[in-house]
């Protein structure tokens, strides 16, 4: 070990490590002893990626596409996620204002490296991912919570109350991780209103768009006065189930932000593999069945996972979207008391609700991209211990 020197840097030191890997690694070690832990950790869908699009993508490969395409992306897969924005999100894009990025968590961690500043304040909606604060962070920005109301849907409270000169942009996702909640057209209205009026940047990230039960899905970036102002973050990793595939994509309106963003891109990554590209376009373009099939079986699955929680004595809206379950443990102890205690003696893994902000701590994660028959399982085991 080196002696007498800090060798990591202070930006990284004000991170702390992902909640979500901590506790899914914990259950996997257990796996690897022989215990029978039936895992809700990671957000990762558990069917296989559809086949038209793996054939895709090994047929580009064999046909030679192993080598760099433009830092941006394919032009046909720019133009393939514009055609889409403008169908189903109603957002007015160009082709020009789309870029690849190796997942979307990449795009989020460079559209801060390419927009904050040191002491830039950024808003966040608390519960919320728990990547968004470390990239803010690793940035040089702050985080700046702002509480949700989960009587209300987890709507932002007076989120105007929180801004200061210092605050530069607003970052929020729906349908929502980890609550599963959707906002509807008033609840982006408002955020709106404050981007408008304090000229600040908005970062949609919309990566489970085409996995929501009833309600639909609004993009912000298609409301008046937004269209120059959001950044839109989608990939494939959740609705087509291609996680692996590490590919996410961003429509950033603002010519300055494109340029500052390409250019990480160019001096880190490159640019994303170029035959996975053409598997992406097919996600696009092709049959959208299998993605029906996959938002079918989420819905059964939440509605059995739900009515378990509720009936043990866990208090837990019914979410709208995305495969997430964010109950409210208090009767039974903190957030991270009760993880402890699925684990140990019901062998059941989720993530405290403290990591995705601090009105978590009374809240665990549950993320139903498992089997029915796990999620049987595991009300069964919660129910002797509860």
């Amino acid at each position: 070990m080196l002696e007498s020197r800090d060798f990591v840097s202070d930006r990284l030191n004000r991170v702390e490590g992902s909640a979500t890997l901590k506790y899914s690694n914990r259950a996997k070690e257990m796996k690897a002893q022989g215990e029978n832990v039936i895992e809700f950790t990671l957000g990762e869908p558990d069917f296989p990626t559809p086949k038209n699009i793996c054939d895709a993508a090994a047929e580009a490969m064999y046909a030679g596409e192993t080598h760099y395409s433009a830092g941006p992306g394919l032009a046909d897969l720019r133009e393939a996620i514009a055609e889409k924005l403008q169908k189903d999100n109603a957002i007015d894009a160009e082709a020009s204002s789309i870029i690849l990025t190796p997942g979307a968590k990449q795009a989020l961690f460079m559209l801060m490296q390419s927009t904050i500043n040191d002491g830039d304040e950024v808003i966040l909606f608390d519960p919320c991912w728990v990547s968004y604060d470390a990239c803010v962070r690793m940035a040089g920005g702050i985080p700046v919570y702002v509480p949700t109301d989960p009587t209300d849907g987890f709507r932002p409270v007076n989120p105007e109350s929180y801004i200061t000169p210092k605050t530069k942009m607003i970052v929020f996702n729906s349908p929502c991780n980890p609550t599963g909640a959707v906002y509807d057209e008033s609840v982006l209205r408002e955020i709106a209103d404050v981007a408008v009026d304090h000229n600040l940047l908005v970062l949609a990230d919309e990566i489970y768009e085409k996995i929501i039960y009833g309600k639909k899905h609004i993009s912000i970036g298609s409301l008046d006065g937004m269209a120059e102002r959001t950044v839109t973050l989608n990939g494939f990793s959740k609705a087509y189930a291609m996680t692996g595939w590490r590919l996410g994509y961003m429509h950033i309106p603002e010519p300055s932000v494109f340029k500052a963003l390409s250019k990480i891109q160019s001096h880190s990554v490159g640019n994303v593999t170029t035959f996975i590209q053409y598997g992406a376009i097919e996600a696009l373009r092709g049959p959208q069945d299998d993605l029906a099939a996959m938002t079918k079986e989420f819905k059964e699955r939440r509605n059995i996972l739900i009515d378990g929680l509720n009936k043990i004595g866990f208090r837990c809206p019914m979410p709208d979207g995305a495969f997430y379950a964010f109950p409210d443990v208090s009767e039974f102890g903190n957030g991270e008391e009760v993880t402890t205690k699925l684990l140990n003696e019901a062998k059941v893994a989720v993530v405290p609700g403290f990591g995705f902000g601090k009105s978590g701590e009374n809240y665990v994660r549950f993320s139903y991209a498992t089997s029915v028959d796990k999620i049987r399982e595991a009300l069964e085991r919660m129910e002797k211990i509860f």
